[in-house]
């Protein structure tokens, strides 16, 4: 029996245009979309990407706890590498994975000795000195794509020892009656445990402010712009990249015991021996503040979406404007690229073009027909490979020093 359907409003914040560094806080919905209600729902189904040209070619038990069979392989990530030490990386997660770790180490010592030889001789004539910065920026560029790669062999595998594997690319709907394609497996719950518990309940408020009145609507389907899909993805690796970085500085004022005791008869009171961060007389992001608060610094319109208070909301609402802006800039350009490189290996580069009034034309904007389940995992993966991009930008970052802030 063919579903009902109704428009409703799909509250997808916009995060952000065109994919600045900068995490912009959303302030408003997004999309109106034709929403299809109490459809069935498909089981769920394992996706096999045998001779597709995408992503990792890796083990089969990476994703199944079966034991591993040599030549077995699954694609579970949608980014193809192309440097020579990403395609030298691609082999070990096939073969060994576990042999990764000191792969890195070693590939991160030799750029390490590359850089240092290219240096100019102090002897050098004025003209070969041009030549030899000419030559060290095309190697400069080459190492830059390296580290993007040894980046995303990390993060490709911190999904595999968490066996979860990465959304493939989306495409064309294949086998699902209604068309969708969000087809894979949904691994909510495994997503959300690796994640501390403060960080889950920010997470839980980005869901509600995507999702809106649809996050418990697992079932219901609807027909969503697929760049703005992507856009939505984007920005959440960007949200998770903050959320880590806030919450590792939270964990460790919180264990060192250096956050003050909350007010009397707030509304945030936390168990005894508990502390936190209290928001009262705390500069408040210029984006917040600009709305009128409610209990616990959650405005009215935030309550309505289903935004509830946190301790470690209020610790990030207690920073100033510059602090809170320095803490939101992804630290990379070998980060940022990666984000863009995956984020159009997922959903494909758009296809954006300027008319001569100054509009952007829209016109081949493809449509996907997706689940508001299969929405809340492309955004649990999504902060997940956010959070995960910061811890192995760090370690990279102390065996080869690229991070320029």
């Amino acid at each position: 029996m063919e579903a009902a359907t109704s428009t409703s409003t799909f509250a997808i914040g916009s995060l952000f245009r065109d994919r600045p560094r900068l995490l912009s806080l959303p302030s408003k919905s997004l999309l109106s979309v034709p929403v299809a209600h109490d459809r069935p729902r498909v089981g769920k189904k394992a996706i096999s990407h045998r001779g597709r040209r995408v992503g990792f070619p890796v083990v089969k038990a990476c994703v199944s706890p079966d034991p591993p069979q040599a030549g077995s392989a699954a694609q579970i990530a949608p980014l193809q590498l192309q440097s020579p030490i990403g395609l030298f990386l691609s082999q070990i997660l096939t073969i060994h994975p576990h042999l990764l770790p000191a792969a890195i180490d070693q590939q991160l010592e030799q750029l390490q000795t590359q850089r240092h030889a290219e240096e100019p001789p102090a002897s050098a004539a004025t003209h070969d000195i041009v030549l030899y910065r000419r030559i060290a920026e095309v190697k400069e560029n080459e190492r830059r794509r390296a580290l993007e790669e040894i980046l995303y062999a990390m993060v490709v595998q911190r999904f595999m020892d968490a066996n979860v594997g990465l959304i493939p690319a989306v495409g064309p709907p294949s086998g699902d009656p209604y068309g969708r394609v969000d087809t894979w497996p949904q691994d909510d719950e495994k997503l959300e445990r690796l994640h501390s518990s403060e960080a889950g309940e920010m997470i839980q408020n980005h869901l509600a402010l995507i999702l809106g009145n649809r996050i418990g609507e697992s079932a219901s389907v609807a027909q969503i712009s697929k760049v703005r899909v992507g856009q939505v993805y984007a920005a959440s690796v960007m949200y998770g990249y903050f959320l880590k970085r806030v919450d590792e500085r939270f964990q460790l004022e919180k264990t060192v015991k250096v956050l003050p005791a909350p007010a009397d008869g707030d509304a945030m009171a936390t168990h005894e021996g508990e502390e936190w961060d209290s928001p009262s007389n705390a500069a408040v992001h210029p984006e917040i503040s600009s709305m009128p608060a409610g209990p616990a610094g959650v405005t009215p319109w935030e309550s309505r979406l289903g935004i509830k208070p946190s301790r470690l909301r209020t610790y990030v609402m207690s920073f100033d404007g510059e602090t809170l802006q320095r803490l939101a800039t992804i630290r990379s350009k070998e980060a940022v690229g990666l984000i863009e490189r995956h984020t159009d290996a997922l959903f494909g580069r758009p296809q954006t073009v300027i008319t001569p009034q100054g509009t952007v034309d829209t016109t081949k904007d493809e449509l996907i027909t997706i689940s508001f389940g299969g929405l809340k995992r492309l955004v649990l993966e999504a902060v997940t490979f956010g959070s995960f991009l910061w811890d192995v930008e760090a370690y990279v970052d102390s065996r080869y020093h690229f991070v320029m802030n």
